[in-house]
């Protein structure tokens, strides 16, 4: 089954604004925000309604349950995300190459505004037993991202629009979490340089940037060994 994004998933009824009573916004809001910055199993149901100025019977009466709340959650996050993002690169009067660059400018804006914990799909994907419904929520939401990237990709001309999505999205992914590690400052600003050099490569093929081996010395031979780290090994290198 799909979706509304239509990318494979469940056909769980998404809850919006528009479609809940006043109270129910209180206590989505409410939970958005405890199991954000507190984490999905740390927050009861009492907690939740407490923080919304509800009774648990309004809680339950409409969400049936806190598997449901967090997969309310998670949808709504997940839209939210969705919106920020596209928006931010449909602004952007500039080539198609240029709209995959500033994917990393709106990740960068939502790390510092809304995100300082980690991405919240990734946190819950560790929070949560592998057969709870918001595993799939958590999955759609990367699958979405991945062929948003695809799509961007195909749009710049890139020579493999498939596999430079997944180097985006790796990107991406190792943004959030050495922002929220403090690993490193700017991580957004950074995996933009990075993207830079291999949006490049996918584009002009033949190209090579700036301090970076050429396409001919690289490659991208994956050597392993039995308890070794995995290293990649290019011509040219040492």
């Amino acid at each position: 089954m799909k979706d509304d994004s239509g990318l494979p998933g469940g056909a769980r009824k998404r809850r919006t604004a528009g479609n809940m009573t006043p109270a129910a916004v209180k206590i989505l809001d409410a939970a958005s925000r405890l199991f954000y910055e507190e984490g999905i199993r740390a927050v009861g149901v009492e907690v939740i309604a407490e923080e919304a100025g509800v009774t648990k019977k309004t809680l339950y009466d409409r969400f049936g349950s806190k598997d449901e709340l967090i997969v309310a959650y998670l949808r709504a996050r997940d839209g939210l995300w969705r919106t920020t993002l596209t928006q931010h690169v449909n602004e952007q009067e500039v080539p198609a190459r240029e709209k995959l660059l500033a994917t990393f400018d709106a990740l960068h804006n939502w790390l510092q505004e809304r995100n300082p914990r980690g991405c919240a799909f990734i946190n819950a994907s560790v929070e949560l037993p592998e057969d709870h419904p918001g595993q799939e929520v958590a999955f759609q939401q990367k699958a979405w991202l991945r062929a948003y990237l695809e799509q961007l990709a195909a749009e710049a001309g890139a020579s493999d629009p498939a596999g430079l999505a997944d180097q985006l999205l790796i990107l991406h992914e190792g943004a959030c979490i050495a922002n929220s590690m403090r690993s490193v400052d700017n991580a957004a600003i950074r995996g933009r340089q990075m993207a830079d050099v291999l949006i490049e490569w996918a584009v002009n093929p033949s190209s090579t940037a700036p301090g970076q081996p050429s396409r001919e010395d690289w490659d991208g031979t994956v050597a392993t060994e039995p308890g070794t780290r995995t290293a990649v090994v290019g011509r040219g290198t040492t």
